[in-house]
């Protein structure tokens, strides 16, 4: 596993964390706060997805017959469980449509 690159990643998440925190404790505006919130979101995921890769690669591939099938299993359930949408939304009216963009004045671009 690419211990150095993941350690980096999260030291820079760390750091996100941290200022996202500052930016709480200044009540600094919303938008910033979230914006900044879906950064270091992204950032874990990313890691999340380097240490998935890394698992395969190292655990998966490695290992022969039913035990690889079942690491696989294991991986790809978390993986989607992570980055699939529920039944529900899925299903849902309009889960397939493009999601529209308001302007200041709450009209749909």
């Amino acid at each position: 596993m690419e211990t150095g690159e993941i350690t980096n990643r999260l030291r820079r998440v760390e750091g996100q964390v941290r200022g996202l925190q500052r930016m709480i404790e200044e009540q600094r505006d919303c938008e910033a706060i979230l914006t900044q919130l879906m950064a270091v979101r992204a950032a874990l995921d990313r890691v999340g997805l380097l240490i998935a890769d890394n698992f395969v690669q190292d655990c998966v591939l490695t290992t022969n017959g039913d035990l690889a099938r079942e690491r696989m299993g294991r991986v790809l359930g978390l993986v989607f469980s992570r980055f699939s949408l529920p039944i529900e939304a899925a299903d849902a009216p309009g889960a397939d449509s493009e999601p529209t963009q308001e302007d200041s004045h709450g009209q749909a671009n």
